[in-house]
């Protein structure tokens, strides 16, 4: 569970309700004609844009923002060594039955057990990694684009209340439904892409980030220990990956 996700999501919609309590009635904000314009709205303006599995993809794409939790590149590095240490002392047959703590890693032992030359390797590996991101990096666009129409959205449902309210005037009953259609229409079309959807984006872009990194880190990795390096040059080679105060912490 990434907290600080979970904390942010809640903290910003627990000081909204806050500030609406301590204003009067919160059932006042509810109106469901301006939730079905702007949440329901948005969902099909961005369905026209991609494919049906490709948005209900992205739905679970986004559990990463809430759910996923990246490796440490410093235990990467300490499992690489590792397997160089036992690829020097019993050859790369020794890594079959090695269990390591990333799959995307465990399926690059499998290649260089199965003797596949660097090259192929190198390909194949990259390739994977590849496709994970730009999966990743949909899914962010997906979201991205839900904040881009919910203000959007929020927009036309303010004009549909003051056409609505407009069309009344002579009826004053009906002013004060209308006028809430249009002003809350735009406070969830704010609500929706600042509090939601645009910190989704965000996140996942930072995941994706995350995830090409370590995936760089264990390819660099399991080359070296097929090139049969040493494994003390294997760790100094992938401390690079790690921030400055990090590296220097490690090497001290």
């Amino acid at each position: 569970m990434d907290i600080a996700t979970l904390v942010g999501l809640l903290g910003s919609f627990g000081i909204v309700v806050a500030a609406m309590v301590m204003g009067g009635d919160v059932g006042v904000f509810v109106n469901p004609p301006s939730l079905l314009i702007v949440v329901g709205g948005s969902i099909f303006v961005v369905l026209m844009k991609y494919t049906l599995p490709q948005f209900l993809g992205a739905g679970k794409i986004a559990a990463k923002a809430f759910m996923f939790k990246s490796l440490n590149p410093e235990e990467i590095i300490a499992e690489t060594v590792d397997l160089a240490d036992a690829a020097r002392k019993g050859g790369l047959l020794s890594l079959e039955d090695k269990t390591v703590s990333s799959d995307f890693m465990q399926r690059g032992i499998q290649l260089l057990v199965d003797g596949h030359d660097p090259d192929v390797v190198k390909t194949l590996l990259n390739k994977e990694a590849k496709l994970t991101a730009d999966r990743h990096g949909f899914g962010a666009t997906i979201f991205s684009q839900m904040g881009d129409v919910g203000p959007a959205m929020g927009m036309i449902g303010t004009l549909v209340g003051l056409v609505q309210m407009l069309s009344n005037m002579s009826d004053p009953k009906s002013i004060g439904p209308a006028m809430a259609v249009a002003l809350l229409t735009t406070l969830y079309g704010a609500m929706m892409a600042n509090m939601i959807c645009l910190p989704i984006a965000d996140k996942l872009s930072v995941r994706k980030d995350e995830e090409a990194l370590n995936s760089a880190l264990i390819i660099d990795g399991l080359l070296a220990i097929q090139a049969g390096q040493n494994p003390r040059v294997i760790e100094q080679m992938l401390r690079n990956y790690l921030p400055e105060k990090k590296r220097a912490a490690a090497e001290g």
